[in-house]
């Protein structure tokens, strides 16, 4: 019987592999360094390496691997098993499955990083015992997921749910990395925090954070605390404009759940307390009252356990 699964973790910078039961309950787990900048083959080398040390360590054959997933960046198509491009590795238009089925002889399912993260919330953390639930992380930028009636939810590209690149504020002058303004990631990232807090350096504003040599969200954060007018400001902007967002996706989606995590979310009850209100200023009473919006329980294991439930998940049924 196959009675084991096995997640892989794919980043710019370190690949994370975990062997798992059908519970998924970590047996063995492993990070390797990725590197992105030798390319293609290393990379793909490095997952083979991965897969073969949890395998090795847990003393597991192949034959007894139910199925294996992968979390990678997007843009990718999650059907053919291909990451279209993505800025932080080599991959393009490059098909990450069939190697592995080659080489392991194990079915492999490919999902958006957010999207797995999604269903190891769903499957293990803050959406366990809910049907339709979605997941959102606030850090370096803002990245969503969802799973309704059980099962992911991709779209007809595979890339649905890129909740950071919805356009929140039309006439905005912040632009974001993709190139467009006034979209979530621009307005309510932590580095959209952090280059706003510059900005208002850079202008002269009167703010304690003048004196701070490099400046993230986590020291704006501090400021706030500390009664920093500028500081309070562009905080609250942030958050304000993230409720906004929450609440397109609660009157859109309709969840029992929404599930955040990423360094932004951090903060704690003054993220959360500001971003529930401005959600539930612009949402239908009765569906902001029936949406939890919880922080992420899978912390710095969400990226491998999504894996894990993706490979679980796509597999039950085969």
């Amino acid at each position: 019987m196959k009675k084991y699964v096995i997640g892989v973790d794919l980043g710019g910078t370190k690949i994370t592999t975990a062997i798992s039961d059908l519970e998924g309950r970590i047996i063995e787990k492993t990070t390797l360094a990725t590197g992105s900048h030798l390319g293609e083959e290393v990379v793909m080398n490095r997952i083979f390496e991965s897969i073969s040390m949890v395998l090795e360590a847990s003393q597991i054959s192949d034959e007894e691997v139910r199925a294996i997933g992968i979390g990678s960046p997007g843009p990718l198509d999650a059907e053919k098993g291909t990451i279209i491009t993505t800025p932080n590795l080599p991959f393009k238009n490059y098909n990450v499955v069939k190697p592995i089925v080659k080489k392991f002889g194990i079915p492999t399912y490919l999902d958006n990083d957010a999207n797995a993260a999604a269903l190891g919330e769903y499957a293990f953390g803050a959406g366990k015992g809910t049907k339709h639930m979605l997941y959102l992380t606030v850090s370096t930028g803002v990245g969503g997921g969802a799973v309704l009636n059980g099962r992911p939810y991709r779209g007809n590209t595979s890339n649905a749910l890129e909740v950071g690149h919805m356009t929140i504020e039309p006439f905005s002058k912040h632009q974001c990395n993709c190139g467009k303004y006034g979209d979530l990631e621009s307005l309510s990232s932590g580095t959209a925090i952090a280059k706003r807090a510059k900005e208002a350096v850079a202008a002269g504003r009167e703010t304690s954070l003048k004196e701070v040599e490099t400046i993230t969200s986590y020291e704006v954060h501090q400021a706030y605390l500390a009664g920093d007018e500028v500081a309070k400001e562009i905080l609250d902007q942030a958050f304000m404009y993230l409720g906004i967002g929450i609440a397109n996706l609660i009157v859109n989606f309709d969840p029992e759940v929404i599930a955040i995590g990423g360094g932004v979310s951090k903060i704690g009850d003054l993220f959360f307390d500001k971003v529930k209100a401005s959600a539930r200023e612009r949402s239908f009473d009765f569906m902001f009252d029936a949406t939890k919006i919880v922080p992420a329980e899978l912390g710095q294991d969400a990226g491998v356990i999504g894996a894990i439930a993706l490979a679980l998940i796509e597999s039950e049924d085969k």
